[in-house]
């Protein structure tokens, strides 16, 4: 294994699920390393950046940017209990979205304050700085970190990550295919121009969520829901994991990896959910590799 890699901390959503029914998968929420020899790049700080920051005193590089794509508490969960943040030793960049530097630190810092937390970010001994968002372009050692805008309740990002000649795109909170489902069962109810709007804002929808993936290397996309349970929660900004699976075929994915693993969703649930998965792909005669983001698996980059 080379020291250019993925590691999957946390794949859960909404809360942590450390259930025995759950191990094989893993319980920590949204948390992903990805490491380029000296250079570390956090992506989201749910419950798995705890064992990964654990992980980290042990080694010898004492800085890192971490990227946020909201501030949902199992995204941002982890942060009070992250020890590098604790060390004086310790450069800490974080970005997010924010209207500037003291936007995101606002939203960082809030969950830490009295009553929700005994122990606030003005404890924190490390350097921190944070990213406003002029910076359109992250630059991490030789990693190149850009991001835009998805379809998630407030605003949140999805971002991309070239390195070593590959593109890597993490997309934890996303409802693919937003309008087409929000209208879709009301479509009959609309006049011949309304129709004709409509149609036209579901092509720039797919278009969008295309060229977003368009041939990732490595799409870590959420897939958050069966058909039955999306039906129920339209609209709270996942998606259902076959609409994933398609999205990424469509696009011309090379690798996808099914993350954002619902709380509910017990290892046999999931292992489910593959499956099919599998068989979408097949059935389209895709040369896509799928798999599900399991806590604790390492992919060399």
């Amino acid at each position: 294994m080379s020291n250019n890699y993925l590691h999957f901390w946390g794949v859960r959503g909404s809360y942590a699920a450390p259930f025995e029914t759950h191990l094989r998968v893993g319980g920590n929420t949204s948390c992903v390393e990805i490491t380029s020899d000296e250079h570390t790049l956090v992506c989201d700080a749910g419950t798995g950046i705890i064992p990964l920051g654990n992980e980290l005193i042990k080694r010898k590089t004492r800085e890192l940017l971490v990227i946020l794509t909201h501030y949902h508490w199992d995204h941002v969960c982890g942060l009070p209990f992250f020890v590098p943040a604790f060390m004086t030793d310790w450069k800490i960049s974080i970005f997010g979205p924010g209207n500037d530097r003291h936007d995101i630190e606002k939203h960082v810092s809030a969950q830490m304050k009295a009553p929700y937390f005994p122990v606030g970010t003005e404890s924190w001994l490390a350097r921190i700085n944070y990213i406003g968002p002029e910076q359109e372009i992250l630059r991490h050692g030789a990693m190149k970190i850009t991001h835009k805008n998805v379809h998630h309740p407030g605003a949140t990002y999805g971002y991309r990550v070239s390195l070593n000649g590959k593109t890597i795109i993490y997309i934890s909170d996303n409802e693919c295919k937003f309008i087409e489902k929000s209208v879709s069962k009301q479509r009959s109810e609309l006049n011949h121009e309304e129709q004709t709007l409509y149609d036209d804002m579901v092509r720039e929808e797919h278009q969008s969520e295309l060229e977003l993936i368009r041939n990732a290397d490595i799409l870590i996309h959420d897939a958050q829901y069966t058909t039955t349970d999306y039906n129920r929660k339209r609209g709270w900004g996942h998606s259902c994991y076959i609409d994933t699976v398609n999205m990424a075929i469509d696009a011309g994915v090379k690798t996808l990896y099914l993350y954002h693993h619902d709380p509910n969703y017990d290892d046999a649930a999931i292992d489910q959910i593959h499956q099919h998965a599998l068989q979408i792909i097949s059935e389209r005669n895709s040369g896509m590799e799928c798999h599900v983001a399991r806590e604790g698996m390492r992919v060399d980059l």
